[in-house]
């Protein structure tokens, strides 16, 4: 229970970092392609407190990267849809194979986001999280 409380703080400490980064850019891509950057980015339902409370509830540390005594910090990329559900699920940092298996489990079990908004209109937005994996 420690391991996950101390992961889920870690996550929480990239994830507040990644969300300063809300400036808004022009988009010059087709209308399909998602957003990086929008007026109003996508948020968890909770806010980031109700991801590290979903975080810690889900999250499992993986017996064979737990006996290796692996560690380490996993990026997830994700593209929120219109309509908050999640998709195209990828790691984009590795760290261990079951780390980021699991990773990208809990990122997949997640409920559906509040959508990002560009010009008040839902838009996909392309969304990278990182995940830390820490042992105590």
């Amino acid at each position: 229970m420690k391991k996950l409380m101390i992961v889920a703080l870690m996550t929480l400490c990239g994830v507040t970092t990644l969300l300063a980064q809300k400036t808004v850019v022009s988009q010059k891509a087709q209308q399909e392609d998602p957003f990086n950057v929008v007026e109003q980015m996508p948020e968890f339902p909770g806010g980031m407190e109700g991801m590290m409370t979903f975080m810690k509830d889900n999250m499992k540390y993986p017996e064979d990267a737990e006996k290796q005594k692996v560690e380490g910090r996993v990026l997830v990329q994700f593209i929120v849809e219109k309509d908050g559900s999640l998709s195209n699920v990828k790691v984009l940092r590795s760290v261990f194979p079951s780390l980021d298996a699991e990773a990208v489990r809990v990122v997949k079990a997640m409920p559906k986001w509040k959508a990002g908004r560009q010009k008040g209109e839902p838009v996909r937005v392309k969304y990278t999280i990182p995940i830390m994996f820490k042992l105590k």
